[in-house]
């Protein structure tokens, strides 16, 4: 594949002359967030949101953790099956099993899948979907360059990749664009960033059914991308489970001696199922606006009072797209 993007500097720079670069009172990232106007935000629908609801900490205080489920065009089948999951109450009285640092936590049922299990697998509600490898990638669209595929994303930013031939934003979600040689197909899929949540499975073709979830919680392990179906993101209560005493077993999960590591989930419910004063309400900042730009360009070019040097680029996952829990 020949890939003649610009350079990440150049594709972020958005014609900001010199002078602007070196310039004291230039906005910070946060700034520019903050000033970003209303219509700048999108909501999230209830319906994509997950309400997890850990074992309470030891002082009694309550332990939630919410997470945004994966939109279309991305992982459906998947998300999905975890929505069925949800609502056939599946996921209330699993354990977190395995925390492996700089990498993952991961939760379902402690008898499946594990290396410490012990007793019988908790059966699974009917209606389960089982999906391809295909699905771990979305194929539209064809084009004859990565130039071509710039276009037809209309990305904003479009971002050098060591893992695709570009990297951007999509409603929201960072993924990765890459075109197939013969075919000329525009292939993207959602990216591991930290805080990303995605299926558990075993060796191919076993593409996980989604009763095991993990989530990333150390530097980005993009060697999964299309590997492995992503699903969503946690939004809030990341600490309750970043925090987690790590495993000492194979891969981070707890031997048999650290069952009580293990921590009870309570329940998982689809936000739209709770009742109205329950439900948690979220909107991010628009990835395919003005503002979102201003602020992925304040993130790879710091010119804020605090930096002495520009870095002049940013990875995808250094661009967290800003999220907000919206008032009651």
């Amino acid at each position: 594949m020949t890939r003649s993007l610009l350079p990440l500097a150049a594709l972020l720079a958005l014609g900001s002359p010199v002078m602007a670069q070196k310039e004291a009172a230039a906005p910070s990232p946060g700034q520019i967030v903050a000033e970003a106007p209303r219509d700048a935000w999108v909501d999230i629908a209830p319906e994509d949101l997950l309400v997890m609801t850990l074992a309470p900490a030891t002082d009694g205080s309550a332990r939630q953790v919410v997470i945004q489920l994966m939109p279309e065009p991305f992982s459906q089948g998947w998300v999905e099956n975890i929505r069925t999951l949800a609502r056939a109450e599946w996921y209330d009285g699993i354990t977190i099993n395995r925390v492996q640092d700089n990498y993952v936590v991961q939760w379902g049922d402690p008898n499946y899948d594990n290396p410490e299990a012990e007793g019988e697998a908790k059966p699974l509600p009917e209606g389960l979907r089982t999906m391809p490898e295909s699905d771990y990638v979305n194929s539209a669209r064809g084009a004859e360059s990565d130039e071509d595929a710039i276009v037809l994303w209309h990305p904003k930013p479009a971002l050098s990749d060591s893992y695709a031939a570009i990297a951007t934003f999509s409603e929201g979600w960072p993924i990765g664009i890459e075109i197939a040689e013969n075919t000329k197909v525009v292939r993207s899929f959602p990216v591991h960033c930290y805080g990303m949540v995605g299926v558990g499975r075993g060796y191919s073709p076993d593409t996980g059914s989604g009763a095991e979830l993990y989530t990333v919680i150390g530097h980005a392990p993009r060697h999964l991308d299309r590997n492995i179906a992503l699903v969503g993101r946690i939004l809030k209560g990341m600490e309750h489970l970043s925090s987690l005493p790590r495993g000492s077993g194979a891969l981070g999960f707890y031997t048999a001696e650290e069952a009580g590591k293990r921590m009870p989930i309570r329940s998982v419910r689809v936000a739209s199922d709770l009742p109205a004063a329950q439900r948690p309400a979220f909107e991010y900042l628009s990835t395919e606006g003005e503002t979102f730009a201003r602020y992925a360009e304040a993130r790879a070019n710091r010119r804020d009072p605090f930096f002495i040097h520009a870095a002049g680029g940013a990875d995808i996952c250094n661009i967290p797209v800003p999220v907000r829990q919206m008032a009651d």
